[in-house]
């Protein structure tokens, strides 16, 4: 019996994609880590999402695993290197939710520079005031995208409808300039942008990319934007950029912890400090989570099982 656990909500196309071609489909997206670890040994296949680790302990387990599918970007909660040791295949969905992300990151930035969400808290409370939420256009500006993979370069195809000059920097990528999107130096978005979004891998490399020394080096005062994963700002850094004024805003859709219930006096202190900024938007890790992202990661999936010659 061929045999994948998917551990997480998926849209129901990809059991039918599974189950037509032959596979005993295990739909457990309640699952817990140990309770994975107890029924990994007959899987061939496994779908994940960032809520569960794949590391040595369930790799040793898997007698049967021939591959791992994670839904949407990011690989860093799987121990890639070890699974290849023992022939085991992963590979991601980013194609699956890029623009969801793209389209995410735009609509914080535009509502960011024009106070819609300010505005908007202000009306609830009854007061109408219209100079101190005087935006700013977009139009005209330069935007900095740090990381030009999948999600850095649909926010760049995006962006590229307005009259923006737009600076892209990639330490592991070259050839990609096209349009309005420029290859810039680290250097030339901090000399330049007046606005910076993140869309980074979570590595060794990039935790804490976002430092005190980061936001030190930013010339004009920018919009920092970031989707990419919590770990990669250093928070305590941006609120301390916020609280000197190096930032005219900040908008996360991802926190360094984002189980609110587990904070420290500290991370809560922290999280006060940014609700409370008016020039300041979160939302929950739901930038690639649109109704249409769900059903396209489910399809990248199935395309590259196929093209893996895994089903």
């Amino acid at each position: 019996m061929r045999t994948v656990i998917i551990t997480a909500p998926v849209h129901g196309s990809l059991p039918m994609a599974l189950e037509a071609k032959g596979f005993t489909v295990d739909y457990a997206p309640e699952i817990k880590p140990h309770e994975l670890l107890e029924k990994i040994g007959g899987a061939e296949g496994l779908v994940v999402t960032t809520r569960m680790p794949i590391g040595k302990d369930l790799l040793d387990k898997a007698t049967s695993l021939k591959w791992v599918g994670r839904l949407g970007s990011g690989m860093e909660l799987i121990d890639a290197t070890y699974a290849a040791q023992k022939g085991i295949v992963c590979f991601s969905t980013p194609e699956g939710n890029r623009q969801a992300v793209a389209e995410h990151t735009l609509g914080m930035l535009l509502a960011l520079m024009n106070n819609i969400v300010k505005a908007y808290g202000e009306i609830r409370k009854g007061k109408w005031i219209r100079n101190e939420n005087k935006g700013i256009e977009l139009s005209g500006k330069t935007v900095g995208i740090i990381g030009y993979g999948n999600t850095g370069s649909a926010f760049g195809r995006l962006l590229s409808s307005f009259d923006v000059t737009i600076l892209a920097h990639d330490k592991y990528k070259r050839g990609f300039a096209e349009g309005r999107v420029k290859e810039a130096s680290l250097q030339e978005v901090m000399d330049h942008a007046d606005v910076v979004s993140l869309h980074l891998p979570l590595t060794a490399e990039t935790t804490h990319y976002a430092d005190a020394s980061f936001f030190s080096a930013l010339k004009n005062k920018p919009f920092f934007i970031t989707t990419c994963r919590g770990q990669v700002t250093d928070t305590a850094a941006l609120i301390g950029a916020l609280k000197n004024g190096q930032l005219a805003g900040a908008a996360l859709d991802v926190l360094e912890n984002e189980h609110l219930t587990s904070y420290s006096s500290a991370e809560n202190e922290q999280l006060n400090y940014l609700l409370g900024q008016p020039n300041v938007i979160l939302t929950p890790h739901i930038a690639g989570y649109s109704e249409e992202a769900f059903l396209k990661m489910s399809q990248v999936m199935v395309e590259k099982l196929a093209f893996l010659s895994l089903i």
